[in-house]
């Protein structure tokens, strides 16, 4: 690892964005070796970084990008600790070795889905910044549903307390009763954002998953508080969505998480109906192949399929198709 300017160090290490390390350069609160930084400094391997009571060494070699998907449940906080004893997000993180743990963007107390996880603080920090214009997909249930003239509202936009707001894509997603499921989809994370939008057209939210993040959806077999692992093809894809380039040092995956299959999320669907709909043995089927990862920011990206018990691919022991 070479010496590189020392807020692109201190945002791979997952500190902040560039421009907030600077402005923290600027204001004197940083010291490489004992002497405080100025823009334009520089750090390397073996630098001893001090921010406040942080002190950092910077380390020989990069550490190995890893991006995970975390199936938050409700009544988790997105941190690493939380001073009212709540449960959080990190408590149900993997072991790390190299580097920290950085979750991509927050989700509130009461709302559950996906949470991209990383070590890669430059990453975070892009996919999280507005001039990237990331797309972020809530499966929303209102009780009582939205009226066309509702919908009209939240497509051209509706006035909050902290500036205007609106969907890029609203869709109908179905329901029964009183509840009523939409898929919708925008281009930023302010807090509360889509709860406080629909609560501004008088509608009631009753609740909140997020089924995509920058076109990673949410596979339906990973239960809330489990974590998984993405693919390389797909981290790549994330990374050179930003503007980074590729990992090309990669960690072997386990047996387990290179063979889930991924799908994207259906609210009020579940895993038994998506297996239903599957054709039977003997059907003659054929599995879909790997889907390729050549992205733009609304594509959405869907790491390659396993082999189903439903598809038509070849039994090795009998050299027959199932």
């Amino acid at each position: 690892m070479e010496k590189q300017r020392l807020q692109k160090v201190l945002a791979a290490m997952g500190l902040g964005s560039r421009r907030k390390i600077e402005n923290w350069i600027a204001e004197g609160a940083v010291r490489v070796n004992g002497q405080t930084a100025t823009l334009g400094d520089q750090a390397g391997p073996g630098d001893i970084i001090e921010m406040g009571d942080r002190r950092l060494q910077v380390p020989d070699v990069r550490p190995v990008r890893r991006v995970l998907i975390y199936h938050k449940p409700e009544g988790q906080i997105t941190a690493n600790h939380d001073p009212q004893g709540r449960p959080t997000v990190a408590e149900n993180l993997p072991p790390i070795r190299e580097g920290r743990w950085i979750t991509v963007g927050r989700l509130d107390f009461n709302t559950s889905g996906l949470l991209l996880v990383t070590n890669d603080g430059e990453l975070a920090n892009r996919l999280m910044h507005p001039s990237y214009g990331i797309e972020r997909t809530y499966a929303v249930r209102v009780f009582g549903g939205l009226s066309d003239e509702q919908q009209k509202q939240l497509l051209e936009g509706v006035q909050l307390e902290d500036g205007p707001a609106s969907f890029k894509r609203l869709a109908d997603a179905g329901g029964q009763g009183q509840n009523h499921w939409y898929h919708v989809t925008l281009h930023e994370g302010r807090n509360r954002e889509v709860r406080r939008m629909i609560e501004a057209v008088n509608g009631a939210v009753s609740r909140l998953i997020r089924i995509s993040y920058a076109g990673v959806t949410l596979p339906p077999r990973l239960r809330p508080g489990k974590v998984q692992e993405l693919e390389p093809d797909v981290q790549g894809a994330l990374a050179e969505l930003v503007g980074l380039k590729a990992e090309t040092r990669q960690k072997t995956l386990g047996r387990h998480d290179a063979r889930r299959a991924h799908k994207p999320f259906k609210a009020g669907q579940s895993v038994r109906d998506n297996k239903r709909a599957q054709p039977r043995r003997g059907g003659g089927g054929k599995s879909a192949g790997p889907v390729g990862h050549s992205l733009k920011r609304e594509t959405t990206i869907k790491p390659a399929t396993s082999r189903r018990k439903g598809g038509g691919a070849p039994n090795r022991r009998r050299g027959t198709s199932r």
